[in-house]
């Protein structure tokens, strides 16, 4: 009998043992840095090919880890390698394939730090911003290992004279998996846990700038005996082979997590019927959001200021959850600008292998320019207060930088920048404030600072986001606590992390068996 699920506790930094166990495994992980890595394909290895670097954002010139990439060959290779994994994996009996989860969640929680240590060198998340992510990444396996026991147990069903009535939910088939670089650990693995566990099989393919993490998830799974070909890892350019992937007329089912624009694609691409095709694909996609923290003059202030800066510049901003408006009652406005000002200023932004940083670099020199542009664009429609230079020290650095006085309908107000820049807004009174908060495209999470109690009830009736947060920050949901997911352009509304979430990952099956009478039997038999 499992024990109930638990949160998987973040580390506690002021421990002066866990500091020093950190700047070890650093160490020891740069050591590691610079391997190359092969695809994987039913459970071989294929190290011939053309290769592609992963780089440390902070130290552009140091390479993180090398890549075999893939080809569409390779891909249609590994769709059939997959499918032919899942005539066994599919009849795996679910309570064994919990068990697979488990055990890869023991394996991370004893390598947790060195899991964070990748993060840090791969995508320049401080150490709170990684431990947090591998908590996460742990929290997926042990959930969904639970969340399949409870699917693969009886399903109520309403009993029926002389039939023996079931409803079983089983595995769609091949998916593909094809993760976001923010979360390149939690939501990586957290979709292609969710796939496995439900009894797919999955052709796994990293982003192109955090493959190096995907790497080390795939070779716990091995390390726990995961049959070859139930998860293929296909690192490689998204546009080549994520198209063949996606286009395949085996591929079952896309879980996809990134932008508006991608997302739309495979939706498209994945409508379309392919010649020896029988099946409408199922998309699983989290496309982004807008999103945003409304304060009214009821609020603590202080608490609002807190929040608002923690959701906007954690992780430099390059959270699909990330506040990048803050949305101010007028008569508070100037003080919360002030007070979120004096905030972000005394941030610290640099190398993020150091403790004290609380700001890594920006992914990469394309996120570096699409957010520099941006910052521009802001100084055209509003008055920059804070940040707008960035930082050309050898990495990809850019600061907070907070732009006032936006309309609603500017441009920095409605497109996802992806990057640490807040537009901070003027409305004349809460009901303006839920008004311009809806007025964008996206769905996907807010968040309301306000003592006044009918302020809030409407919120939770009126403020159209998958993951509403009440006094306070809008980011940092937790798996099992708030299934994460959106509306409108951020998504086709599944809950990551929620009771529903593998039931995007099988289709129900009914079964009724008449009773027939025993041998002898006298009495009358009613004609069904």
């Amino acid at each position: 009998m499992l024990p109930e699920f638990r949160n998987e506790p973040l580390t506690d930094w002021t421990d002066p043992g866990n500091v020093q166990r950190m700047e070890q495994v650093l160490e020891k992980v740069r050591g590691e840095l610079g391997r190359t890595y092969s695809l994987i394909i039913g459970g071989e290895r294929i190290s011939e090919g053309d290769t592609f670097d992963s780089i440390n954002p902070a130290r552009p010139d140091q390479v993180v880890g090398r890549f075999v990439k893939a080809t569409v060959e390779h891909a249609n290779q590994a769709i059939a390698a997959a499918e032919e994994a899942f005539k066994s994996w599919s009849r795996t009996p679910a309570e064994v394939r919990a068990r697979y989860l488990l055990n890869a969640a023991a394996i991370m929680r004893h390598r947790k730090h060195e899991l964070a240590a990748w993060l840090v060198y791969e995508v320049s998340k401080s150490w709170v911003e990684a431990d947090a992510d591998v908590a996460e990444l742990i929290d997926f396996a042990e959930y969904y290992a639970r969340q399949m026991l409870k699917l693969a147990g009886p399903q109520p069903v309403v009993p029926y004279p002389g039939e023996e009535n079931e409803l079983r939910y089983i595995p769609l088939g091949v998916g593909v998996v094809i993760p976001p670089w923010n979360f390149p650990g939690a939501i990586m693995g957290g979709m292609t846990l969710a796939a496995i566990v439900s009894g797919n099989t999955v052709v796994l393919k990293p982003a192109s700038t955090s493959p190096t993490i995907a790497a080390q998830f795939v070779r716990i799974l091995e390390e726990t005996g995961l049959p070859a070909g139930v998860v293929n890892f296909l690192p490689g350019p998204g546009g080549a082979i994520g198209d063949a992937l996606v286009d395949h007329p085996r591929t079952r089912f896309i879980a996809f997590t990134g932008s508006r624009d991608v997302g739309l694609r495979i939706f498209e691409r994945a409508a379309k019927l392919q010649p020896g095709q029988i099946w409408l694909k199922r998309t699983i996609l989290e496309m982004g959001g807008k999103d945003a923290i409304v304060v009214d003059e009821t609020a603590d202030l202080d608490a609002a200021a807190e929040g608002i800066v923690a959701s906007a510049f954690g992780f430099q901003g390059q959270k699909c959850s990330a506040c990048s408006r803050a949305i101010i009652v007028e008569s508070v406005y100037d003080e919360v600008l002030n007070k979120v000002v004096e905030r972000a200023r005394k941030l610290s932004i640099g190398d993020p292998t150091d403790r004290s940083t609380f700001m890594g670099a920006v992914i990469d020199d394309k996120a570096f320019k699409k957010i520099t542009e941006y910052i521009e664009i802001g100084k055209q429609e509003g008055r920059l207060v804070l940040g707008g230079e960035v930082q050309n020290n050898g990495g990809y650095f850019i600061p907070p930088t907070i732009i006032a006085d936006v309309d609603p309908n500017a441009r920095i107000a409605q497109e996802e920048i992806f990057g640490p820049v807040l537009a901070f807004i003027k409305a004349r009174d809460f009901d303006h404030a839920l008004e311009i908060a809806n007025g964008t495209q996206y769905g996907l999470t807010g968040a309301v600072y306000s003592r006044s109690r009918e302020r809030l009830e409407r919120a939770r009736e009126e403020f159209h986001v998958g993951n509403l947060y009440l006094n306070r920050k809008c980011t940092g949901a937790l798996v099992g606590v708030q299934p994460f997911g959106g509306f409108n352009m951020s998504g086709t509304d599944s809950k990551a992390g929620g009771p529903d979430y593998l039931l995007l990952f099988t289709q129900a099956k009914s079964i009724a068996e008449r009773l027939l009478p025993a041998a002898g039997f006298q009495g009358p038999v009613r004609p069904w």
